[in-house]
């Protein structure tokens, strides 16, 4: 393994401007992957803030007696898409659009009778936000008797959704779209190094040494690359951070950046494009040395 670090770094001396332009190249591409991550990343957190307001209301019959209520409460609670249920009375309901609805504040002042409905307030778990999820517990609840209507906004949850859906989309296409290019970076360089070492690698073969051991130094240093590559991707992605979070527009606008795990998945995105390049190149051109 020392004798592979010491060709693989040998490499990195032999040729400083490619290793450098290589290194460079790569880590602007993993750049984009990066301000792509951290919009993503910003989109998840805006839009997980959004579906926590998912909710499903069922406006109940007038007259209907406590008790079936709170059991049906629990029942409803019991629904593996369920995170909360609360009641609303028809006191509390009114209270609520007087002090809600503002326009209609003169009109619901004068009443001498109530015309809103109690209602059940049904919070979603996370995971069953989605409209699959939503109309089915909608559903249900349209089975008990004493449910007049039910309402959940299935419009909006179903945009809620096409954007969540081509939000995933578009950061799976250019994500591999930047790694395809990250990766022909790095097996142009290697097969540059290749073509270099020629005439050494043919004396390694002449002594003896296999294609494995051969292939070893080039495979490390494109890991290495890739390494360096990832770890310039992700200071220009945490200066670009600072700079939009140092603008005052968005400064209260909670902006966030990845996390410690994304972090770890860059490094180890650009490791395993920098060893995916090498494999490829040096397979094909070691064949023609």
């Amino acid at each position: 393994m020392r004798l592979l670090l010491r060709e693989a770094l040998l490499s990195f001396r032999r040729a400083p401007l490619l290793s450098a332009l290589s290194i460079t190249t790569i880590g602007f591409s993993l750049y984009a992957v990066g301000l792509f991550a951290l919009v993503a990343v910003n989109l998840r957190a805006a839009l997980h803030t959004v579906e926590q307001r998912v909710e499903v209301v069922a406006y109940l019959l007038s007259g209907t007696p406590p008790e079936t209520i709170a059991l049906a409460s629990q029942d409803i609670t019991a629904f593996p898409e369920v995170q909360r249920v609360t009641f609303v009375s028809e006191d509390e309901a009114l209270k609520r659009a007087r002090a809600e609805l503002v326009e209609f504040r003169d009109a619901y002042r004068d009443l001498s009778v109530n015309p809103l409905p109690a209602s059940l307030e049904i919070q979603m778990k996370e995971g069953f936000r989605d409209g699959a999820h939503v109309a089915a517990v909608a559903t249900r609840l349209q089975g008990y008797g004493f449910v007049d209507d039910v309402r959940y906004g299935r419009e909006w949850i179903e945009k809620l959704d096409r954007l969540r859906n081509i939000a995933g989309l578009v950061g799976l296409t250019i994500g591999l779209a930047f790694a395809a290019v990250a990766v022909v970076i790095i097996g142009v360089t290697i097969r540059i190094t290749v073509l270099q070492r020629a005439r050494e690698i043919a004396v390694m073969r002449l002594v003896g040494a296999t294609n494995g051991f051969i292939r070893g130094p080039f495979l490390l240093e494109g890991a290495l690359k890739g390494l360096l590559g990832g770890g310039v991707a992700l200071l220009l992605s945490y200066g670009t951070f600072l700079l939009f979070r140092g603008q005052s527009e968005l400064a209260t606008s909670g902006i966030v950046f990845l996390d410690p795990q994304h972090l770890l998945l860059g490094i180890l995105f650009g490791v395993a494009i920098g060893l995916g390049g090498s494999l490829v190149s040096v397979g094909r051109h070691l064949r023609n040395v």
